[in-house]
């Protein structure tokens, strides 16, 4: 492995990446400190310019390309952060960025690269087809392409984030960073032990796209069928073969996180940080709860916060039903005047707020034996939530959790 990472190096990229960085300082949470019993903090780089952390890297890759290498122009393949870092880093530089995205990509990330300066192309249906006609690209035109994660430069770049962490906080005791290609991970993990080896560095990754789990397994990077999971910042069918072996040295563990575990993450950020997170830097937030508490220092990454409007209305739905704050009833009821008004004292009684009411009369032939009532009530929380549905059935009534439909 040749050791491209070194002190002398990540120093250089620091001072570089700051000509263009926003300074995110660490954020102390009370909040999440109380729920997993260590000292939490916060490294926002949701709140970086592009909205990622990817800037740093692509910055730092630019800064060391020859004059001739920017007059050719530059090119990469992103669905989202790594482009409009490049976009971002190459406009700074007076030089052409291409950026091939695959044809999925919300409008709104095609449209916010352009904005940053990048001639967009859209092709294929996935990252891997996208990547590939990049390359093609590159060779054809005479581009200098600039990857994503699998580059020992792009990796310094990325970690100049422990350095900062580690300025902030000299005595920080874990580093939670997300992953996906590998190059974050592997630029905290790599420099966070060159300056302290008593510091832990874990990786986190989804469930349903453990590249570098596997990798670990088996020694060597190994390249999934699939991934599946609503982390897609971080949804990386194969871990950069440059950086795995940083990684094998460098990191402490692995954690794996379902995705039903970032959704609450979000509603904690909003209400608590009054941030928004995307999903992939929700993993360190939901690592939180998977170490031991030992009233540690602990830092989370929030990797980004590039996420669509509409995504985040439904991670906000889900979310509040997970939590037992919104939900629905279902009950059968006489069909006679005033049972409707009993339903809705028992749920007032209980502080419980109304949102929605089904009465569906024709839910059975024989009207005068029943009807079917559907209410979707707002609660504070999962205990609650039974309080209000313990009130109904002491009122006389059958309360059957369903399934909400907002």
């Amino acid at each position: 492995m040749a050791d491209m990472l070194t002190l002398e190096a990540f120093e250089e990229a620091s001072a570089k990446v700051k000509e263009v960085t926003q300074e995110t300082k660490l954020v102390e949470s009370p909040s999440l400190s109380a729920q997993c019993g260590n000292r939490v903090w916060l490294k926002p780089e949701n709140m970086q310019r592009t909205g990622a952390y990817k800037l740093r890297g692509a910055y730092y890759k630019i800064s060391k390309l020859s004059q001739e290498e920017l007059d050719r122009g530059v090119i990469t393949a992103s669905a989202g952060n790594h482009a409009q870092g490049v976009a971002y880093a190459a406009s700074h530089a007076g030089a052409r960025s291409v950026v091939v995205m695959p044809t999925t990509t919300p409008l709104i990330k095609v449209e916010r690269t352009k904005g940053y300066g990048a001639e967009v192309v859209l092709f294929g249906d996935v990252f891997d087809e996208a990547q590939a006609h990049a390359i093609e690209l590159a060779e054809r035109e005479g581009l200098t392409y600039i990857p994503p994660f699998n580059d020992e430069t792009i990796a310094t770049g990325q970690g100049t984030i422990a350095m900062e962490i580690i300025q902030e906080l000299p005595l920080v005791d874990t580093i939670l960073v997300p992953v996906g290609g590998g190059g974050l991970s592997c630029g905290v993990s790599t420099f966070a032990k060159l300056y302290n080896p008593k510091i832990r560095v874990i990786g986190v990754e989804p469930e349903g796209a453990p590249s570098l789990t596997r990798a670990l397994e088996t020694g060597h990077t190994v390249k999934l069928d699939h991934a599946n999971t609503i982390a897609d910042g971080t949804a990386v069918l194969e871990v950069g073969d440059k950086v795995f072996p940083y990684l094998q040295k460098n990191l402490d563990d692995v954690i794996r996180i379902p995705d039903e575990e970032l959704i609450g993450c979000f509603l904690d950020m909003v209400e608590n940080h009054k941030m928004i997170v995307e999903n992939s830097g929700l993993l360190t937030v939901a690592a939180l709860k998977h170490l031991p508490a030992e009233n540690k220092r602990v830092v989370s990454i929030l990797s980004g916060g590039n996420m669509d409007v509409i995504t985040m209305a439904s991670v906000v739905q889900h979310g509040l039903i997970q939590r037992g704050r919104i939900f629905t009833v279902s009950t059968m009821l006489p069909d006679r005047p005033g049972m409707l008004l009993k339903v809705a004292s028992a749920i007032a009684e209980q502080n419980g707020n109304v949102i929605k009411l089904d009465h569906n009369q024709f839910v059975t032939t024989n009207r005068n034996a029943a009807v079917e009532l559907r209410v979707t009530i707002e609660a504070y929380g999962e205990d609650h939530k039974q309080q209000i549905v313990e009130a109904l059935a002491a009122a006389g009534f059958t309360p059957q959790i369903v399934q909400t439909q907002l």
